[in-house]
C-alpha cells in the first residue's frame, strides 16, 4: 500500500461508467491525474474520443481541456490504474427491487484487473452495507484477493444534478469514506485536490451510503406531502401555487413543489432504502405511502384533465392531447424513470391519441426506451388538450399565445410546472 500510493500524487484513475456521473468526474480528475474513462458501450467512448458528449453535461470546450483523460472499452487497459470508481446506474426492476446487476458486473470485471494495494471507490446509489456486503465479495471471488489486505474499498456518493449548470461536481460538498482509517484519509484527500466545495469524511463505508440514499429520500416524503395537499387544495378549489407562496413568506417554510417525481434518483433511491429495511425486519411506513403517492399522481393528472374536458363538452373518446416535455426534468436530454410515460399511458386508456413534443430529447432514445415517437412540429388548430409536463426554457419563450394556438377553439390547457401564469391556464397542478 505505502509503496503504491504513498501519496495522491501518484494516483493513476480509471473512471468505470461514463454516463451523467461518470463523465464530469473523468474531466476533472483528467484535469490533474492520469485518468482512464471507461465504458462498456463502444459507441459511447468513440463520441467522446471525438470530443462531444450526448447527455451536455460537460460542453466540447470542457472535454478539450483534459490534458490527462483517455477513453477505452476495451478491459486490458484498466490493469495500469491503481484507483477504480464505480459510477455505474443502480435502478429498480419491475417488482420495485434494487437491480445491483451493474454493480455486480462491474465489480467482476474489476475482479480481472485488480492489483494488490488497489483502491475501488463506489459512488453508485446503494442501501447501507451494499458494498462491503455485495461487491466487496464478488472482487474477492473473481481476484482471489483478500479485502483489506489485498485491495482496500471506499464509498463516495454521487451528487449530480442533470441540467444544473450551478451545481457542478466541483462545487457541490463531496461525502467520502473509506474501508480502514488510512484508506479514508486517502480517498479524502484525493477527491479534496479537485472538490472546491470541499469534502465531509464520514466514519464509515455504511454512514456514507446511507447519508446518500437519505438525501433523495428526504425530497421524496416532501414532494409527496406537497402533492398530497394539492389533490386536497384542488378538492377545495384552492390554487395550490397561491397557498404555497403565502405559506412560504415564513422563514422556515420548505420551498416544495408538487409535481411528476422521475429520474434516476429521487424516485427510485428510496426503494433501496426500504429494501434493506425490509430485509432486517421492519416495514417502512412514511416512505413507501410517499413512494405510492408519488407514483400515482400521473393517474389524477389525467383524471383531472378529463373532467376538465367534460365540463367543457370536449368528447374525451378520440380525443387528440399533445404532452409537451418527456425528459425527467427541464433544460436535460435524460429520460431515466421519466413519469411523463405514465401519463402518456393513462391517456390512452381512455382512447386518446397522444402526440409528444420535446426540443431536449432524442427520439431515437424516446422510441427505443418507451416506444414513443416525438412529434417535430405539432399543428396549430389540432389538439382538445395541451398538457405542459416539462418547464423547459423553449417551452416558456412560447408564451401562452403560441401555445394555445396550437389547441382547437375549444381545448383545455395543464400546466404541470407552474411555467404559465395562473390566468393564462385552465388548470394547474
Amino acid at each position: 500500500m505505502h509503496n503504491l500510493l504513498s501519496s495522491v500524487e501518484n494516483a493513476r484513475i480509471a473512471i468505470i461508467g461514463l454516463g451523467y456521473v461518470g463523465l464530469p468526474l473523468a474531466v476533472e480528475f483528467g484535469k490533474k491525474y492520469p485518468t482512464l474513462g471507461f465504458d462498456i458501450n463502444k459507441s459511447r467512448v468513440e463520441q467522446l474520443q471525438s470530443g462531444h458528449d450526448s447527455t451536455l453535461e460537460v460542453s466540447d470546450e470542457e472535454l478539450g481541456q483534459t490534458q490527462y483523460l483517455s477513453y477505452s472499452h476495451n478491459v486490458a487497459e484498466l490493469k495500469d490504474c491503481n484507483i477504480y470508481i464505480v459510477t455505474v446506474p443502480t435502478p429498480i426492476d419491475a417488482h420495485k427491487q434494487p437491480d445491483l446487476t451493474p454493480l455486480v458486473k462491474a465489480s467482476e470485471m474489476l475482479g480481472k484487473v485488480v492489483n494488490q494495494g488497489n483502491i475501488i471507490i463506489y459512488e453508485s446509489t446503494v442501501y447501507p452495507g451494499a458494498t462491503e456486503e455485495v461487491c466487496i465479495p464478488v472482487v474477492e471471488r473473481v481476484s482471489g484477493l483478500v479485502f483489506n489486505k489485498d485491495f482496500y474499498a471506499g464509498y463516495s456518493p454521487e451528487r449530480i444534478n442533470p441540467g444544473d449548470k450551478q451545481h457542478r461536481v466541483t462545487n457541490i460538498l463531496k461525502v467520502t469514506s473509506g474501508s480502514t482509517a488510512e484508506i479514508a484519509e486517502t480517498v479524502d484527500q484525493l477527491y479534496k485536490s479537485i472538490i472546491t466545495a470541499g469534502t465531509h469524511k464520514a466514519s464509515s463505508i455504511k454512514v456514507a451510503e446511507a447519508a446518500k440514499v437519505i438525501e433523495n429520500t428526504q425530497r421524496d416524503v416532501n414532494i409527496a406531502l406537497i402533492n398530497e395537499l394539492s389533490i386536497i387544495f384542488n378538492k377545495l378549489g384552492i390554487d395550490t401555487l397561491e397557498v404555497l407562496e403565502a405559506a412560504g413568506t415564513k422563514w422556515n417554510f420548505l420551498p416544495f413543489r408538487p409535481g411528476l417525481v422521475g429520474g434516476h434518483c429521487i424516485g427510485v433511491d428510496p426503494y433501496y432504502l426500504t429494501h434493506k429495511a425490509q430485509s432486517i425486519g421492519y416495514n417502512p411506513e412514511i416512505i413507501l405511502s410517499g413512494r405510492r403517492l408519488n407514483d400515482g399522481m400521473a393517474k389524477h393528472v389525467v383524471s383531472e384533465l378529463v373532467k376538465a374536458m367534460l365540463k367543457k363538452r370536449i368528447q374525451v373518446d378520440g380525443a387528440k392531447v399533445l404532452v409537451m416535455g418527456l425528459t425527467f426534468k427541464e433544460n436535460c436530454p435524460d429520460i431515466r424513470n421519466t413519469k411523463v410515460v405514465d401519463i402518456v399511458s393513462e391517456l390512452k386508456d381512455y382512447n386518446i391519441a397522444v402526440d409528444v413534443v420535446d426540443p431536449w430529447c432524442s427520439n431515437a432514445e424516446a422510441e427505443h426506451e418507451y416506444g414513443i415517437s416525438l412529434t417535430t412540429e405539432p399543428k396549430q388548430n389540432a389538439y382538445d388538450a395541451i398538457i405542459l409536463a416539462v418547464g423547459h426554457d423553449q417551452f416558456k419563450e412560447m408564451g401562452p399565445e403560441k401555445i394555445r394556438l396550437l389547441g382547437k377553439s375549444a381545448h383545455i390547457l395543464y400546466d404541470l410546472k407552474y411555467v404559465l401564469a395562473k390566468q393564462d391556464v385552465d388548470i394547474r397542478l
